[in-house]
């Protein structure tokens, strides 16, 4: 009823078709750890740059140290002086990648470092003698951001007394510090800066 067959020639076929089979099955498997180790690779370079932007948003921190208004015409102070410092762990903070958020109740401005154009800006002065122009590169390093209140070239307009704004300060690494500044409610008449 049912026929054995035992010749040699069959069962070398059977064996090169297992072979066949196995071989496939490998070139599979090592196509889909190629593929693995791949998004595995990706995936930890993605997780290292996040957790070293995340570190710099967190750790580059600008601090304001003193602040004041001045340059004062009438009832209203066209400057506002801000004396910054970086914070301690923070990395080198470059102030030419700086941007100024100004708010106030008339203005909502974005001011970017003095680049000679007619763009609302600000300007940066190192004010200790170690201190650079453009960059805080040590925690004794102190500038002075410097926005003009004169309303030309689309600045923001003049601070009189009893005004506040808010100033935020991001960094190239998006770190935000924000700086409530309050004028004082009376000043004497020949005050030309008041501290906010």
């Amino acid at each position: 009823m049912f026929e054995t067959n035992n010749s040699e020639n069959d069962r070398g076929q059977v064996g090169i078709g297992t072979l066949i089979v196995f071989i496939a099955m490998v070139l599979v498997a090592a196509i889909a750890a190629g593929v693995l180790i791949n998004t595995a690779g990706d995936l930890q370079s993605q997780a290292s740059d996040t957790g070293t932007e995340t570190q710099q948003a967190v750790a580059n921190q600008i601090e304001v140290v003193h602040a004041y208004a001045d340059n004062r015409d009438d009832e209203d102070f066209e400057e506002l002086n801000l004396v910054v410092k970086k914070s301690a762990g923070s990395d080198v903070i470059d102030m030419t990648s700086l941007t100024v958020q100004y708010t106030s109740e008339s203005d909502s401005v974005t001011l970017a470092h003095d680049a000679g154009t007619d763009d609302p800006e600000f300007t940066t002065t190192g004010v200790t003698e170690e201190s650079q122009d453009d960059s805080l590169t040590d925690t004794s390093d102190r500038i002075e951001v410097s926005i003009a209140l004169t309303g030309d070239d689309e600045q923001p307009e003049a601070l009189s007394l009893g005004d506040s704004a808010t100033v935020q300060l991001v960094d190239q690494s998006g770190a935000q510090f924000s700086y409530g500044v309050t004028m004082p409610a009376t000043a004497s008449d020949d005050a030309n800066i008041v501290e906010v």
